[in-house]
């Protein structure tokens, strides 16, 4: 089974949610819904912009909180990396 570390973020790209989940298309469905965590309710976080694949839970709950622990500017860098335009990704 495969976990991923995403990153959500606003129509305006100006807040960022970085979650786990062990199924990335249910979970973006749910923060799309209104059903995904209080702070992407609060700010309307639902268009997925970057996400990472991990074999196990673990290194998936590292990673997320390596990247939760990271200045803006440092998560903007790495979602710039592989999508420079900040266009809703599709698993």
């Amino acid at each position: 089974m495969a976990y991923y570390v995403y990153i959500i973020s606003n129509k305006y790209n100006t807040t960022v949610y970085i979650g786990v989940t062990g199924n990335l298309i249910q979970r973006i469905n749910n923060h799309k819904e209104g059903n995904g965590s209080w702070f992407s309710r609060r700010y309307n976080c639902s268009k997925l912009v970057y996400y990472e694949s991990y074999d196990n839970i673990e290194d998936a709950i590292r990673r997320e909180k390596q990247l939760k622990g990271w200045r803006r500017e440092k998560k903007n860098e790495l979602i710039c990396r592989v999508n420079p335009d900040w266009e809703e990704l599709v698993p």
